[in-house]
């Protein structure tokens, strides 16, 4: 009796056991689905936190301007072929908005600047400029340009450089120099980080020739009408009586594409009176420069958008 009694509660207690249904095939693909969503979900969550922000450049400080300025197939920049060597031979000269300083070295090395000074507002291309001054400085021969320089990595150019430069010259190239001897190049190009609109010091230096290339437009838009009259005024009153002002501003539908840069751009945008075909006359008329002189309509040899006219201004 004791043991049918046993077995009945044996039965009693494995019938009363719970048994777990398996899941439904509806249910098993959902927690598959489940189980491949969450490693999806943590990769798009991973490259969201690793996604730098876009950086906006809101004075025209492009990182590696020249590489998309400038024809892959073109050794040196097409405004260089415009610019006359009694232009920079002998100089002292000012480079506003220098950027990476490619175009300030090439001067100095092609037409025999005495000094060149480039500055810019951004620190870090200034220091990217100094970059660019030892890496020419260090190449040994050849007539590399400044732009084939900043495109090969530690490349040497094949023609030989006489770098044995005549005393009696007064740094002023002899019958067999084509470039500036490469211990000058240090000796005679500087960079400086300055806001040149925002600085208030009094200049001691003056210059014969001041270079203002696709700069106008941030200035414009950055400063407004005043910001730029300022601009023009500083540099008349940098000149030495004869000195040269070269101008390249950029088009007004230049402004209409860049004025969301920043909520300063947009509202200067909106209330500029002065309009780049306006320059002219400003500068002569106002500013106080005796004469104008086309150099090119529309630049050659360059990427579409970037064929902009230069004008020189005499003091």
């Amino acid at each position: 009796m004791a043991a049918a009694a046993e077995g009945r509660k044996q039965q009693e207690a494995r019938g009363g056991r719970k048994r777990k249904d398996p899941p439904s095939h509806g249910e098993t693909i959902a927690a598959d689905e489940e189980e491949e969503r969450q490693p999806q979900q943590q990769q798009e969550e991973g490259r969201k936190r690793r996604r730098k922000p876009k950086t906006c450049f809101i004075y025209g400080n492009y990182k590696s301007y020249y590489s998309y300025r400038i024809d892959r197939n073109v050794k040196e920049d097409p405004r260089l072929a415009l610019f006359k060597t009694e232009w920079f031979e002998g100089k002292d000269c000012l480079d506003i908005g220098c950027n990476e300083g490619l175009i300030t070295i090439s001067i100095a090395k092609k037409f025999f600047c005495q000094s060149i000074l480039g500055i810019d507002i951004d620190a870090g291309l200034v220091e990217t400029a100094y970059w660019n001054l030892r890496k020419s400085a260090r190449m040994k021969r050849g007539n590399c340009t400044s732009m084939e320089a900043s495109r090969i990595q530690d490349s040497e150019c094949v023609n030989p450089l006489n770098t044995n430069a005549d005393p009696a010259s007064n740094g002023k190239p002899s019958s067999s120099q084509t470039s500036l001897p490469v211990d000058e190049l240090s000796k005679r190009v500087s960079f400086r980080h300055e806001n040149f609109v925002g600085s208030l010091r009094e200049c001691s230096e003056k210059y014969d020739t001041v270079l203002c290339l696709s700069v106008a437009k941030w200035v414009h838009l950055n400063w407004g009408d005043d910001g730029l009259i300022n601009m023009f005024v500083k540099i008349w009153r940098l000149l030495r009586p004869g000195g040269i002002l070269l101008l390249e501003a950029q088009p007004w539908s230049s402004y209409k594409r860049n004025q969301n840069v920043s909520a300063t751009a947009r509202a200067h945008f909106k209330s500029i009176c002065l309009r780049p075909h306006n320059f002219r006359e400003l500068l002569l008329d106002k500013v106080g420069f005796r004469s104008a002189e086309v150099i090119t309509d529309n630049l050659s040899d360059t990427v579409v958008g970037f064929d902009r006219p230069i004008v020189m201004f005499c003091k």
